[in-house]
């Protein structure tokens, strides 16, 4: 998936003055290997443990070179223009700090990848049978922004940290991504904190990927997953130290009625 996502990223950047970096938790020889012998223009920043997905963003932040940094997945393929696309976006509209294209499955139904802030109902109703229950359902729809036309801009409060462009020194201005978060919420976190320091958060229909999101942490039920699956006692980690971080503070998003407006 890797090379898959390096070959499209090269096709999206060869007409622009651009770079390609990867940044990579408990790389192994297969892994070297591919960057070495298929891949030597890519600047490579390997790392012997896995350090979490906020700290490999912030490797590729710190040492990237351009004004803009586009941040995705590895499991992911850029259209051509997506990337120009993101950059003269940002380039155009100063009150956006971090602009996002939408998300694609591979088989091209939408991924939703735009959010409303969390409350802790949220991880109940995803996280247990209750969700199945009517007002829970619309609370869970909602918080999807699943209501809104993914065709059009939005303003969504956060999007998903697998695809977003960012201004590389802004970014970096703001701390990079909070270490706290080893994954999951790093990317609520920070989009936040572009809604507190007056920024738009910003999602843009006419730039795509395709993304193979595989929702590892939602696999079995909240007992099961708790025992059995490591990701989802991140998860619930993640999301005790995202309310922590802003309990008793103003959600900067209240003003709009809606929450996750168009424009």
């Amino acid at each position: 998936m890797l090379a898959r996502c390096l070959r499209y990223a090269r096709k999206a950047a060869e007409d622009l003055d651009a770079e390609i970096l990867v940044a990579d938790s408990e790389t192994g020889e297969e892994t070297e290997a591919l960057m070495r012998e298929e891949f030597p223009d890519v600047r490579f920043f390997p790392h012997e443990r896995n350090v979490g997905m906020g700290a490999l963003a912030n490797a590729g932040l710190e040492n990237a070179r351009g004004e803009f940094v586009f941040l995705i997945n590895y499991d992911s393929i850029i259209e051509c223009e997506t990337v120009e696309r993101l950059g003269d976006y940002l380039a155009k509209h100063e009150d956006a700090g971090l602009v996002a294209p939408k998300v694609l499955n591979f088989d091209g139904t939408l991924q939703h990848t735009c959010f409303r802030f969390y409350t802790p109902f949220t991880i109940v109703y995803r996280r247990t049978p209750i969700g199945r229950l009517p007002f829970a359902r619309k609370h869970l729809n909602r918080f999807a922004m699943k209501e809104k036309d993914h065709d059009n801009l939005l303003e969504p409060d956060w999007v998903m940290g697998s695809a977003m462009m960012v201004r590389r020194e802004e970014v970096l201005a703001m701390g990079g991504f909070d270490s706290r978060f080893f994954m999951y919420f790093e990317d609520t976190d920070l989009c936040r904190r572009y809604w507190e320091r007056g920024k738009r958060v910003v999602y843009l229909p006419e730039a795509v990927i395709y993304h193979l999101h595989g929702k590892g942490s939602a696999k079995g039920g909240l007992w099961r997953s708790l025992l059995c699956n490591k990701l989802t006692r991140i998860h619930i980690m993640s999301a005790i130290k995202y309310f922590l971080k802003y309990y008793g503070k103003r959600n900067p998003r209240i003003s709009d009625e809606t929450g996750g407006g168009t424009r």
